[in-house]
Parts: structure tokens; C-alpha cells; sequence
């Protein structure tokens, strides 16, 4: 089984496809160089094979790569910087508390 994700910016999200199919994604609002990342979804037929960790995982690794700071907004985006705490960096200071994430 083939997994990538791309980022498609005109539709303002990473994109991850198995086999060629769209299968999920992690939206996203960029504005200068700040992502804030809204929402994650993926096809609930193949739930249990950690396409959505992999998912952020990517977006995060990007924003890192780009020098851009990150906004969780999706729950899901925050409770994996939460047990993930080697990307806490890429949220600002000044927002860390607005997400509930450690200073």
C-alpha cells in the first residue's frame, strides 16, 4: 500500500492519498508565516491505521522545514503536539495557553 501526503495550497490543505486515492487530509488557514491547522479528516473505512498521526505528523514536519509557527486549532492536532512535545516549539509562546499546551 502506497502512502503519500502532498500539500495542495490552492485548496488550503495536505492531502494524503493510498494507491492514488484521496483518503484524508489536515486543512489549514496560512497567513505570512503562520499555519493554523483546522482540521483533520480521514476515511473512516481505513480507522486504526494511524493515517491521521501520519497526516499531522507531515503538516508539522512542513511547517517546521518552512520555519513557519503553528496554530493547533484542531483538537487532534493539539493533543498530538501534547504527547509529541518535539514539536511544541513550533507554537509561539504567546499562544501556547490559548491551546492549553505548556510553556
Amino acid at each position: 500500500m502506497e502512502r503519500t501526503v502532498v500539500d495542495n495550497p490552492e485548496a488550503g490543505r495536505f492531502e494524503m492519498f493510498v494507491d492514488n486515492k484521496r483518503v484524508g487530509f489536515v486543512a489549514y488557514d496560512r497567513a505570512g508565516e503562520t499555519i493554523a491547522l483546522t482540521d483533520v479528516e480521514t476515511d473512516l473505512r481505513l480507522a486504526g491505521q494511524g493515517l491521521g498521526l501520519m497526516l499531522v505528523r507531515h503538516a508539522l514536519d512542513a511547517a517546521g522545514a518552512a520555519g513557519w509557527s503553528v496554530l493547533p486549532v484542531s483538537s487532534f492536532v493539539r493533543d498530538f503536539i501534547e504527547r509529541h512535545p518535539v514539536y511544541l516549539d513550533l507554537v509561539p509562546l504567546g499562544e501556547r495557553a490559548r491551546f492549553d499546551l505548556p510553556q
